[in-house]
């Protein structure tokens, strides 16, 4: 008698839908939880959340709390995958000392549409939306 129990097809370990391995996504949590995360709010969906470390990284929920939770979701998965590769995510904001300081002129009206741009995507200062929106454009 031959038996006809079906059995589970494995996993593609390169398949984007697949689980990620529980120490991985432990470690990409732990390190998820250093970064910083920005919610805004965005018209016709809630909240458009992003992390001030992956700012490509982002997602969306009808609430502060939704959002948050699908950014983190986002992030961690993020981090996972380039743990996965063997790269390095990047630090936490937080770690790095910033010693170095660049001063700009501006007119009054450069100066309020700089502000309004950076409340808009959810910075606390003008100098946090110029170092990430520069940084992000240098590369």
């Amino acid at each position: 008698m031959t038996s006809t129990k079906a059995t589970k097809p494995k996993a593609d370990p390169k398949a984007i839908d697949r689980p990620f391995d529980t120490a991985i996504w432990k470690k990409a949590s732990k390190i998820a939880q250093t970064y910083r995360l920005v919610i805004a709010p965005e018209a016709g969906i809630g909240y458009l959340g992003r992390t001030v470390e992956m700012p490509y990284v982002m997602a969306d929920g009808k609430t502060v709390e939704k959002c948050a939770a699908e950014t983190m979701e986002a992030t961690i998965s993020a981090v996972a995958t380039m743990l996965e590769m063997g790269e390095r995510p990047p630090s936490a904001a937080a770690d790095a000392k910033r010693d170095q300081q660049v001063n700009i002129r501006v007119t009054v009206d450069e100066k309020t549409r700089l502000e309004e741009a950076a409340r808009q995507a959810g910075f606390r200062s003008v100098s946090d939306y110029l170092r990430t929106s520069g940084l992000d454009r240098a590369g």
